[in-house]
């Protein structure tokens, strides 16, 4: 039986590591939606074209291909993994996610990657419009604050610089794009199981998420 696993939540909730640590632990493909959208971001914000630029932005998108693998992101053959963490593309990947013209272009290649098996996918609308019938969903999110010291610490602990403030500020905004926007706004989808990490590890978080899928899939099994 192949199934799929929605991850929701706004950004800097954890939702990539605890999903991708869910997939590795349930032997199932993970698929980082998030990343799609910061690459394609980067890449039309490289080629100077605009987000009014409906024309420009379709054909853009029609001559895109991004391969995701176990720990790279690449762009036309180019790997990217690097310039798309970064708050710069954080921004960038809000306004042009929030694009009908470039949610219609990547929405059928997030839902046929459940061609390939089970996974598990993580993003802000994956459980409501990708992948609406998600065998479990749920909806990972922490306070600003508490969001801001994680990117904060990830970004020191990597060498680069930061500064609380900025990268607190730049969530907060963020977060105010994602669940204003008129297209697939961030919200928590029907039927999925709501999870603070603001004061619990990501151990916790992880365990938490395993326990439910695997009681999800007993409940299915003994129901046949």
């Amino acid at each position: 039986m192949s199934y799929v696993i929605t991850i929701d939540g706004p950004a800097g909730a954890g939702k990539s590591s605890v999903a991708k640590r869910v997939a590795k632990s349930l032997g199932i493909k993970y698929l980082d939606t998030g990343a799609i959208y910061r690459a394609i971001a980067l890449l039309l914000a490289k080629s100077e074209i605009k987000p009014e630029s409906e024309d420009f932005l379709r054909e853009a998108l029609s001559e895109i291909k991004i391969e995701l693998r176990e720990n790279s992101v690449l762009v036309n053959g180019f790997d990217v993994s690097g310039e798309i963490r970064t708050p710069e593309v954080d921004e960038l990947a809000s306004v042009y996610s929030a694009l009908p013209v470039v949610r219609e272009a990547l929405l059928g290649l997030q839902q046929d990657q459940e061609k390939y098996g089970s996974i598990v996918a993580e993003g802000r609308d994956v459980g409501s419009v990708v992948f609406p019938d998600a065998k479990v969903k749920f909806f990972l999110t922490a306070s600003p604050e508490a969001r801001a010291k994680r990117r904060y610490l990830e970004r020191v602990n990597k060498g680069k610089e930061a500064n609380y403030d900025e990268i607190l500020e730049s969530i907060k905004h963020r977060d105010k794009n994602d669940s204003q926007r008129e297209l697939a706004p961030l919200s928590v989808p029907e039927g999925a199981i709501y999870l603070d990490t603001s004061d619990i590890t990501e151990d916790e978080a992880v365990t938490f998420i395993i326990h439910h899928v695997n009681e999800a899939i007993n409940n299915h099994n003994e129901a046949k």
